[in-house]
């Protein structure tokens, strides 16, 4: 049986504010972490992890993070090299990863570790025997540092293969400030609201929204954040699960909410066709790029965007703000995802790696980067580099095992989690023909039952 999350609303309380700068939270060689004076000393110097030296050893790590988050994950690997001696390489992967692995893995050549973004997935690598249990030291972090909730996430059928090592809050709206100031707009609350905005913003001169359509996974999630605020989690568990088909009345709900956004191309970006051809990376950039005149005033998508905010001279807080993904029911939802740590090799750097990506040192040095949000709730929020993250931080800490997690990324890969098939291309056709609302479900189940039942 599949688990799924969704992060407390009472406790997303998104602040307009500036960014902060803090100091650096790098470590040195002893496993210190330096205060200001780069002593090593004070109260928070002491390393929360013991690591096994491993001179000489190769570890390779296997992930499809590109641009600034393979930048940043680098970072973290650069120290656990510094603490153990060994020798770290970034695999670059394709997506979906689990077919990249499975090539990998019949050439005999798999990675030590894979950064995975789906549970399907990894049930799937557990399934097919590719997956390594997770070692006692790491197991240990992950009681010490990790709600139950992101524990389950990486076991299956009660052996633990994961290690959540980067969480997400995928359910906030980014704007550009000084867009909203010329057009007069204000944060809506419910999706009302949120389109009776969009008219507002389009009125002034600027297109409202921005989508990148070209990544069908950000489609799944303006679906999934649809239908958790309007048909409730309980419907989004059994639709998460196939107990129910997506021929059911309030998937037509929810397409249709949909529909009342992408159903009018004069509030998207370049329409239809122009947000079919936009990545995901540039539906940000072109959101905080010309002034109060950009491509588009608003942005949807995770805390993760604030790594494509950093590529422009958009400041968050300031020029770049954020409010919680508008209630379309009751309440506002909010989805999470996650990307976990799986060993492929029986390897004692492999499972280091695992036990490092499970302690809140790990996680200090990417969210000191920003970009990031870690599930590991022995992280100190002053590694953050501003309030905005922390207050979405705090969130996701908060919630404990109150959470919903993403659901294309619960699915069968071939269903939820494959460019050009299922899930992500029946969205894509939707967001171009969005009157087919019985058709796009009559596709969606086909797709859904063939891949359930595979």
């Amino acid at each position: 049986m599949r688990t799924t999350f969704s992060i407390r609303r009472a406790a997303l309380v998104f602040t307009a504010v500036g960014a902060l700068a803090l100091t650096g939270c790098g470590g040195d060689g002893d496993g210190k972490k330096k205060t200001d004076d780069g002593s090593g000393k004070g109260t928070d110097s002491a390393s929360t992890v013991t690591l096994p030296k491993l001179d000489g050893e190769n570890v390779s790590v296997a992930a499809v993070w590109t641009g600034p988050e393979q930048e940043n994950f680098t970072k973290v690997l650069d120290e656990f090299e510094k603490r153990t001696g060994a020798s770290v390489t970034f695999v670059p992967a394709q997506d979906p990863i689990i077919n990249f692995l499975g090539t990998k893995i019949a050439g005999k050549q798999p990675p030590d570790v894979a950064m995975i973004p789906q549970v399907g997935a990894v049930q799937q690598a557990a399934a097919k025997k590719w997956a390594k249990p997770v070692g006692a030291e790491a197991k240990a972090q992950l009681e010490k540092n990790y709600a139950q909730v992101w524990q389950d996430l990486g076991a299956v059928d009660g052996t633990q293969y994961g290690v959540y090592f980067k969480a997400a809050n995928k359910s906030l709206i980014w704007y550009n400030a000084a867009a909203f100031d010329n057009a007069g707009a204000s944060e809506p609350k419910t999706w009302k609201d949120f389109l009776t905005t969009a008219e507002t913003v389009s009125a002034s001169g600027v297109t409202p929204v921005s989508v990148g359509g070209a990544a069908g996974w950000t489609l799944t999630d303006w679906f999934e954040n649809v239908y958790l605020s309007q048909a409730g989690p309980e419907k989004y568990d059994r639709l998460a699960q196939h107990e129910i088909p997506w021929t059911d009345p309030s998937v037509k709900d929810a397409l249709t909410t949909l529909a009342e956004l992408f159903g009018k191309p004069e509030l998207i970006a370049g329409g239809a066709d122009g947000a079919l051809q936009t990545e995901f990376p540039a539906s940000v950039t072109q959101t905080f790029t010309g002034g109060d005149q950009p491509k588009g005033a608003m942005v949807f998508e995770g805390d993760f965007v604030s790594i494509n905010i950093a590529q422009t001279e958009a400041k968050i807080g300031t020029d770049a703000k954020v409010f919680p993904f508008p209630a379309v029911g009751a309440d506002s939802p909010v989805v999470t995802g996650g990307d976990a740590a799986v060993a492929l090799k029986e390897t004692k750097g492999a499972q280091a790696l695992l036990t490092w990506l499970a302690s809140a040192d790990a996680a200090r040095i990417w969210a000191g980067a920003g970009g990031f949000i870690s599930p590991n709730k022995g992280l100190d929020l002053k590694a953050y580099p501003n309030d905005v993250q922390r207050t979405m931080a705090q969130a996701l800490i908060d919630a404990g095992d109150d959470v919903r997690f993403d659901m294309s990324d619960q699915a069968p890969q071939s269903f939820g989690g494959t460019p050009g098939k299922g899930e992500w291309k029946i969205l894509q056709d939707f967001l171009k023909n969005p009157k087919d609302i019985a058709g796009t479900q009559k596709k969606l189940e086909s797709e859904a039952a063939k891949a359930y039942k595979s």
